[in-house]
């Protein structure tokens, strides 16, 4: 089978692959080469898929989307981090969440302004007697 892994911003994993495990809403799950087409939502948590070579990795994917179509297996995520080493991955797993977690902060308290500025202007388009 061949894996492709989707990010927003790039092809963060495109490899040939014996078997991939991951979880749904409903349970976890296993492909190998002559199951039958699937589609199912991913929730977050670990990818793990075996190469051809025999080596186990793992992919730490926020939730999306897992098709697979023929020998094509594709997953689309907003973030996904890759390791062979499960440990490490969950060390970097969680320093990005965190700066992920930062910048929804910053992003949350931009939007916030911008919000109470329109609410401002239209409160001072309807004291100009516009009829507002």
């Amino acid at each position: 089978m061949k894996l492709k892994v989707l990010l927003p911003t790039k092809i963060l994993l495109e490899e040939e692959v014996t078997k991939i495990t991951a979880e749904a809403e409903n349970g976890s799950f296993c492909l190998l080469p002559r199951h039958i087409d699937f589609v199912t939502a991913l929730v977050p948590g670990i990818l793990i898929f075996v190469s051809v070579r025999g080596e186990e990795k793992f992919l730490a994917v926020d939730e999306g989307i897992l098709v697979k179509s023929g020998a094509q297996v594709l997953v689309s995520t907003r973030h996904a981090v890759q390791s062979s080493d499960l440990g490490l991955l969950q060390e970097t797993v969680e320093k990005q969440f965190r700066v992920l977690n930062e910048r929804e902060k910053v992003t949350r308290s931009a939007l916030a302004k911008l919000e109470v500025n329109i609410v401002r202007q239209f409160m001072e388009l309807g004291k100009g007697g516009l009829g507002f």
